[in-house]
């Protein structure tokens, strides 16, 4: 039995799969991965600035404009769509075989693929919100200049500027977000972990919490995670997952 066939044969043996993943999941769609030459940390070269300088809520507060710049440029992706790995993992769920999906995207594909289970770590650019009055604001609005000064979104209600629904470097996780995680993570019989490559904390220490029978790992390159999995396979995820369920 191939990775391929043992991966499908875990699935159908388990009652309670979970899957958790980063921005791996969603390269297929077209979206950088964060450390790769086109992602994230291209901004040194743009901004002459680290991501984590530019993406943290101390930055966003003092330089609004800068933020929403690299912001835009370099986080959304609005032509983006599911790829096969959102979508086998949506009917997944609607078979009643994946209990949740916890990721560390703020794309939102795997609600639009179909999955309802949906607990994102870092939160969702397609949530914006005032910062004075709480107005709630979807992505295209914060995308028309008609809506900004200097690129910057206000809020059309008291003139607020609106904040990204997003976790930034020194905010803190969601409370509810990540008890919801744990809970799924300790209660699975089966754990795939995909697309990430484990080294963003404190999500990644989430998989302490499974005690499951089986842990799979399914990355393009090694996690340093492979001693503790049961199956792991270096292979994209969205082709892996297609090649396990082509009939679905």
């Amino acid at each position: 039995m191939d990775n391929i066939d043992r991966l499908k044969d875990i699935i159908n043996k388990s009652n309670y799969v979970v899957f958790f993943g980063g921005a791996g999941v969603s390269t297929e769609s077209g979206i950088p991965d964060f450390r790769s030459e086109e992602g994230l940390y291209k901004a040194k070269r743009e901004f002459n600035l680290s991501p984590e300088q530019i993406i943290s809520h101390s930055f966003f507060i003092s330089n609004p404009e800068v933020f929403y710049k690299y912001y835009k440029q370099n986080m959304i992706y609005i032509d983006a769509r599911p790829n096969d790995a959102h979508i086998v993992l949506a009917k997944l769920e609607k078979m009643g075989k994946l209990r949740a999906v916890i990721t560390q995207n703020i794309d939102s594909l795997h609600q639009e693929a179909g999955s309802e289970k949906v607990y994102e770590l870092h939160g969702s650019e397609a949530r914006n919100y005032c910062m004075d009055c709480h107005k709630n604001f979807d992505l295209r609005y914060i995308l028309n200049e008609d809506n900004c000064k200097n690129s910057v979104p206000l809020c059309d209600e008291c003139g607020g500027i609106i904040k990204p629904d997003v976790v930034l470097y020194e905010e803190p996780l969601d409370s509810d977000v990540i008890s919801s995680a744990i809970n799924h993570i300790a209660n699975a019989d089966a754990l795939i972990i995909g697309g990430t490559s484990l080294v963003v904390y404190p999500a990644a220490g989430l998989s302490q919490y499974f005690r499951g029978n089986n842990l799979i790992l399914i990355n393009k390159s090694a996690t340093g995670k492979e001693d503790m999995a049961d199956l792991v396979i270096n292979e994209p995820i969205g082709e892996v997952l297609r090649r396990a369920f082509p009939d679905i």
